[in-house]
């Protein structure tokens, strides 16, 4: 077996000291950085995704296969930072005010990293102002809200509608996304864009900004 599937492998099987180990063995072996990345970490936290959105493991499996993926990350990290790869755009994204959850959006920001995208992750429990400081401070290109449970859906309209207040909306593209999102209401609100999975979501970030 290839230390990159060696490493993907302990995604799925929430190895975090062998992540470590298998991405230090991939870059003493030559492979780039962002292939350890993406065909490593990335591609392994994907199933681990998939098989949460079937219910076949549950939170903490999840939480330990993030860890595990953070401790490849902490690896690559300064490496990939020092090449200074001019960024395909800037998103700034978090989940809304009163929503706590924070794997889906996590799993999204790591793999827009991995698609090339800078990401700045304001967290979980966003209100529509921090949402606003941070374009103004970051002056990204897309802007992500995530909502998982049906009432706090109307915190990502109230958001985008603080959004336009502040008259901000038209300098940045909105995506939304969560279990109860549909794209068809995503649209209703205001937003640009939707992406169903954290798949789906790197390659509407990439269609919103043009570089499909």
């Amino acid at each position: 077996m290839s230390v990159l599937e060696e490493l993907k492998n302990s995604i799925i099987t929430y190895k975090p000291a062998k992540a470590k180990e298998y991405c230090q063995q991939a870059l003493a072996e030559g492979i780039d950085p962002g292939v350890i990345l993406s065909e490593g970490l990335i591609a392994g936290m994907s199933v681990v995704g998939a098989r949460f959105k079937k219910n076949e493991i549950y939170v903490p499996e999840v939480l330990i296969a993030a860890k595990a993926t953070h401790a490849g990350l902490d690896v690559l990290k300064p490496i990939l930072s020092e090449r200074k790869t001019e960024p395909i755009g800037k998103v700034i994204i978090g989940t809304v005010k009163d929503d706590l959850h924070d794997i889906g959006k996590n799993l999204v920001t790591m793999m827009l990293e991995g698609g090339g995208f800078e990401v700045v992750n304001l967290g979980v429990n966003v209100d529509p102002e921090k949402f606003i400081a941070a374009i103004k401070e970051h002056d990204p290109d897309i802007v992500g809200m995530s909502s998982l449970i049906t009432s706090t859906l109307h915190w990502v309209e109230d958001t985008i509608t603080a959004i336009e207040s502040a008259g901000l909306r038209d300098q940045v593209k909105i995506m939304v996304g969560g279990a109860p999102v549909t794209e068809e209401w995503a649209l209703q609100i205001g937003a640009d864009g939707f992406g169903k999975d954290a798949t789906a979501a790197v390659e509407m970030a990439r269609k919103l900004l043009g570089v499909a």
